[in-house]
């Protein structure tokens, strides 16, 4: 049997809590470790418990989400730690922070139980940002505000296939529209994909997209021929 995904909740309202955990622990494949009513709580939990994912709300108390995912995702001793934004709206202001700040996605608070399920097991499959037509909208917005792009000496190490597949990355297509894209198997696209946040050391797809836009390998209002 497969060992469970750990997960974190962190989340200033006991009732959303309680009902994300109620969803969670009835799933076979998926086990709540740790709950947390602020920041610091919730870096005190991940501390301890290191889990695969924390679903973290955006907005709390003594340090809010974008501040408690930063102090994660900058401690090297938890780089195997996904954090999925939880907000009230689908594209909060502080999301595209939250997504610099190394987050591997979000997710509205009143999103589907099912659509929550698939989230949390994509997110330790490393297929973040979620879903395809939320992450084509983070993208359109995120490149409308992105500063113009200074060129990124990282990009030299990597191959034309490589950054090709970065590209198509960074306007938000899955591994099996890349591999439709290029003609190859879904397993090729996801090994250009993984060597690719290797040789840039991104944690995850949502940073290889930040760095498409940031290296100018992406440019705003770009999203490449239909599919």
């Amino acid at each position: 049997m497969s060992p469970s995904t750990r997960v974190v909740l962190a989340d200033d309202q006991v009732l959303v809590r309680a009902g994300f955990r109620a969803l969670l622990d009835a799933q076979p494949d998926i086990e709540v470790v740790g709950e947390a009513a602020d920041g610091e709580w919730a870096v005190a939990q991940v501390r301890e418990q290191r889990p695969d994912v924390v679903l973290m709300d955006i907005r709390m108390p003594r340090l809010d989400g974008l501040a408690a995912t930063r102090r994660i995702t900058e401690d090297p001793a938890l780089g195997e730690v996904k954090v999925v934004m939880l907000t009230t709206f689908e594209l909060d202001e502080y999301v595209f922070e939250a997504i610099r700040a190394g987050a591997s996605g979000f997710l509205v608070k009143d999103t589907e139980p099912e659509e929550l399920l698939r989230a949390v097991r994509a997110v330790v499959a490393g297929d973040a940002l979620l879903s395809p037509g939320v992450t084509r909208r983070l993208i359109a917005e995120f490149a409308a505000r992105s500063k113009e792009p200074a060129p990124a000496a990282a990009l030299a190490e990597l191959t034309e296939r490589e950054r090709e597949v970065m590209a198509l990355v960074g306007i938000g297509l899955s591994n099996e529209e890349i591999a439709r894209r290029l003609v190859v198997s879904p397993l090729t696209a996801k090994t250009h994909v993984s060597r690719t946040m290797i040789k840039l050391g991104a944690r995850d797809r949502a940073q290889l997209v930040v760095l498409a836009y940031e290296s100018g390998l992406v440019r705003p209002g770009w999203l490449g021929p239909s599919l």
